[in-house]
């Protein structure tokens, strides 16, 4: 196999993440960083298929990795998007309680959310939700102010612009095929040819327990794909929504529940839901990979997490097929809301780790090995946690692998 290039620290996977790491090592380290990249463009899957939201560390407990990298990572996101010029907006977000058996969780949320020292939070009687969204119903809300949008596949081209900048290379359409030791070198043979590094920051998302096994290391975890769904509403319904509307979401999940946004661009999305994936990469019903399938049906954590939830997956897969349904999910929301409003839109899929005791995981997942780091579990808000992800994981890595720093001898 013919050379593509080498480097002495290689991220796999060019998502935002991966981009986020990659950028942080070569600003900070005099070291040689490459990213290796599956498909044509930076940001294919997860980061490009979401719901543009620059969430503000409500929902995750506190002292948990999700919660101090959203909340730094918030912040850090906003301040880069400023210095470069990328669009977004500080819109701010309504979770609406829609029956009083929620309460108990929406005081839970506030609870999470000063914790993690969001300013600004306010408690809605009912009466008050319509101060924020005048379209909105529910018996209780909660307003957080410091939650935006933004554009994750223009931020980040803007992280992958940064790593060439600062003297890194992003290898697209080199999809890893292989992983080798040679001596002491690491040899990923990719389709485009072989990659020799040193070390190996594995940031592959939908593929990430795959390639720590490709790598040598045997994870607890399988990746499980989760396809989301989303509708746009028609032009004269979208007025009905300010900005974001977001349900309590169920605390047994780590999803929030279909919700509305209103995008950078203006539009307004309603989604997602939360259906298995046939496929990693699988945005349609139509898209099966037997391998990927088997992966998830031969894996005894899913099969107790079915067992255990299967009326709720069975709802999830009604609203995948039935717009009716799905419309009756949003009207709990917004009442005004109609069948007839909702125009078929995207899809995303999301790489969530599983458990062999059937436990999604809640927490961003990052393990080290030798000569090795695998971040196994990134799923929102890792978008937004991104920089703070990104200065986390390349801390790790300068310990790890002993890299130069810039500025010193």
């Amino acid at each position: 196999m013919r050379e593509l290039g080498e480097c002495q620290v290689a991220v796999i996977g060019a998502g935002i993440v991966g981009l986020a790491v990659a950028r942080s090592l070569a600003q900070r380290t005099r070291a040689r960083i490459g990213v290796v990249e599956a498909e044509a463009a930076v940001a294919a899957h997860q980061s490009g298929h979401n719901s543009g939201v620059m969430h503000s560390g409500l929902y995750y407990a506190p002292g948990s990795l999700k919660a101090h990298n959203c909340t730094a990572g918030r912040q850090a996101l906003e301040r880069y998007c400023e210095d470069n010029a990328i669009p977004w907006r500080r819109c701010g977000k309504v979770v609406v309680a829609t029956e009083p058996a929620q309460l108990p969780v929406l005081e839970e949320l506030e609870r999470r959310g000063r914790a993690n020292g969001l300013v600004g939070i306010r408690r809605l009687a009912a009466n008050e939700i319509a101060e924020f969204e005048p379209a909105a119903r529910g018996v209780a809300g909660l307003w957080v102010g410091e939650t935006g949008v933004v554009d994750y596949r223009t931020v980040a081209a803007a992280y992958a612009r940064d790593v060439a900048s600062f003297g890194g290379t992003v290898w697209l359409g080199s999809r890893l095929l292989g992983v080798r030791q040679r001596g002491r070198t690491t040899v990923l043979d990719t389709e485009r040819g072989e990659v020799a590094c040193e070390a190996v920051v594995n940031c592959a998302g939908l593929q990430s327990d795959r390639v720590a096994r490709m790598c040598g290391h045997h994870p607890r975890v399988r990746i499980v794909p989760f396809r989301g769904e989303y509708y746009e509403l028609a032009p004269a319904a979208a007025e009905l929504v300010h900005g974001l509307i977001y349900p309590v979401p169920d605390p047994r999940f780590p999803f929030l529940g279909v919700h509305f946004t209103r995008r950078i661009a203006g539009e307004v999305e309603a989604g997602p839901n939360a259906v298995l994936a046939f496929k990693r990469e699988g945005y349609r019903w139509t898209a099966v990979s037997v391998r990927d399938l088997a992966s998830t049906l031969f894996f005894p954590g899913f099969w107790v997490l079915a067992g255990r939830y299967w009326k709720t997956g069975c709802g999830e897969v009604v609203r995948s097929w039935s717009k009716a349904a799905f419309a009756r999910a949003l009207q709990r929301l917004v009442p005004a809301v109609r069948q007839e409003d909702l125009r078929r839109g995207g899809a995303g899929v999301r790489a969530q780790a599983l458990d062999a005791s059937g436990r999604l995981l809640d927490d961003f997942c990052i393990v080290g090995g030798e000569r090795q780091i695998h971040v196994l579990n990134a799923p929102s808000p890792a978008a937004t946690a991104s920089l703070a992800i990104g200065e986390t994981v390349a801390t790790m890595a300068i310990e790890a692998f002993s890299l130069p720093l810039r500025g010193r001898a």
